[in-house]
């Protein structure tokens, strides 16, 4: 009986462990997506470029770990799970210690690449270990437990990489990941095996999958980083890429069905469960990723906050994210997991909602509240969708699903980032000539403001002429402010409609007790 209890708890004891390790190496490399994004301006400097070169430092990064991050199914068949992870927890490290002391925007850039192709194999990996290390019935910790490195990394990072860079330089966002490298590698060695029931090695390689997979994912990266600033569909380049993307996507599909061995395995959509939730996975990518981008935008353009105090405006989110996460998981054994989604969907839409109605005069204060509500929806929607996407899955094919996942919500946060941003600048536009047609020579208020202006600076010592054409410059700014605010809006309106139009996809999500009775025989 001591005997029995005794390796009960060892158990007990190396799941948790498990997830301990794995978590280092998801958080790192989804941080490291984010991170920069506070330190592009200061490395503009550093490499004399301007900002539409100096954003390659993220995308070479992202391109680089979103090809990686799909192809892990296949690579942890060629050389084993383990060994797989290792490797990529290898060249992340690596990659970090070169981007740190680049001399030059190339190396820059062939060192991010490395980084990214590090980083991307661990975010899917990690699921996959982690779904296996918890029984059943505890799927949904599980989950939260992978959720608090997905989730809280893009939150954090921008807080972590704006007191870094404020404080030490920019090279320390890169510096930083070394000592958590080398720890969860110790740990990976130590505490993570391999099961039996993976497959292992490969008869063929799939070179047309790989080539196809590359340049399909390569186009759409770059379509969605630069469509915003060479005017989309306008610039020759754009439509180039899109077709190329397109036409790459089309015959990697056609491709993959037909070869015995795929690089990525597209017959795992078949499986209704794991095809809906990595839809709205899709969803919930575009959400968090371009509310991590557009609030520090925000602060910084409008509210004039430093680069440390933008990236401390999320913070409330992720200290909510941290609470909330383990009671998502938790409630995932008791509660319908349809209700759950449906709960969280509701809190996301509250916030959006909220955000819908800011105004020029909201401070700090005003965005915690909603901030902590938005933290507490998407732990329900994240962890049960993870968990539930992927409970009807072979544990076999596990590695290749989670794939599949990671893809969706990185790709979503893709198009979030490039939405949010051409969402912003076109409806500045329209507000502005709305705005623009109540200051004439025909309006009251305007001339009344106008007057009083001019007379406030020519009291300041100012001439007649030049306190007018400061007043009117004064006016200009006001206007711009103003539409970039009701742009902002526009935005946040946008983005909580696209979560509400998810509902009618969560009756097609199995309910609790179809999901443990499902991931009970998978696990078998």
């Amino acid at each position: 009986m001591d005997g029995a209890s005794g390796v009960a708890s060892a158990l007990v004891i190396n799941k948790w462990v498990t997830a301990a390790t794995v978590m280092f190496g998801t958080f790192m490399a989804v941080m490291d997506i984010s991170v920069v994004n506070v330190a592009l301006p200061h490395m503009m400097g550093t490499f004399g470029e301007d900002l539409s070169a100096i954003t390659w430092v993220a995308t070479s990064y992202s391109i680089a770990e979103i090809i990686m991050a799909t192809m892990a199914g296949w690579w942890s068949t060629v050389l084993g799970r383990k060994r797989l992870y290792l490797f990529s927890y290898g060249l992340f490290t690596i990659g970090s210690v070169l981007c740190g002391t680049a001399r030059s925007f190339p190396q820059m850039l062939f060192y991010r690449v490395l980084q990214g192709v590090g980083g991307g194999s661990l975010i899917p990996v990690s699921q996959a270990i982690l779904r296996e290390a918890f029984p059943a019935e505890e799927q949904g910790m599980a989950m939260a437990m992978y959720g608090m490195g997905v989730v809280l990394a893009p939150a954090i990072g921008p807080i972590v990489g704006g007191w870094l860079t404020d404080h030490y330089g920019w090279p320390w966002i890169f510096f930083i990941n070394v000592p958590v490298s080398v720890i969860g590698m110790l740990m990976v060695m130590a505490f993570v095996h391999d099961p039996h029931y993976l497959r292992r090695g490969v008869r063929r390689i799939d070179w047309g999958g790989i080539a196809l997979l590359t340049v399909a994912l390569t186009g759409l990266q770059v379509v969605l980083e630069r469509g915003e600033e060479k005017n989309w569909f306008e610039s020759n380049w754009i439509v180039l890429g899109s077709i190329i993307t397109a036409l790459a996507f089309v015959a990697l599909i056609i491709w993959e069905m037909r070869t015995s061995e795929p690089i990525i395995n597209l017959r795992l959509l078949r499986n209704v469960p794991l095809t809906v939730g990595c839809s709205m996975g899709l969803i919930f990518g575009i959400g968090l990723y371009s509310t991590t981008f557009i609030l520090p935008q925000f602060t910084q353009e409008l509210l004039g906050y430093p680069a440390f105090e933008a990236g401390m405006v999320l913070f409330p989110r992720a200290i909510s994210l941290f609470l909330i996460m383990p009671i998502a998981g938790w409630l995932y054994r008791y509660v319908d997991a349809r209700w759950l989604v449906l709960l969280g969907l509701g809190f996301i839409f509250w916030s959006f909602y909220d955000l819908a109605h800011l105004t020029l005069d909201v401070g700090v204060w005003n965005l915690v509240p909603i901030l902590l509500i938005m933290g507490a929806g998407m732990p329900f929607m994240f962890v049960t969708l993870s968990t539930v996407s992927l409970s009807t899955v072979d544990r076999s094919d596990m590695t290749e699903a989670s794939s599949f996942y990671t893809l969706t919500r990185r790709v979503g946060g893709n198009i979030g980032y490039a939405l949010v941003a051409t969402m912003v600048a076109r409806r500045t536009q329209f507000h502005r000539a709305q705005l623009v047609e109540h200051v004439s020579a025909y309006s009251a208020s305007f001339h009344h403001f106008l007057n009083s202006a001019t007379s406030a600076l020519a009291h300041q010592g100012l001439n007649l002429y030049a306190a007018k054409q400061s007043a009117l410059a004064v006016i200009d700014r006001l206007v711009n402010r103003q539409a970039t605010m009701l742009a902002y809006n526009d935005t946040s309106w946008i983005m909580g409609v696209m979560f509400l139009v998810t509902v009618p996809m969560v009756l097609l999500l199995p309910g609790r007790c179809k999901t443990r009775a499902a991931t009970a025989v998978s696990g078998d």
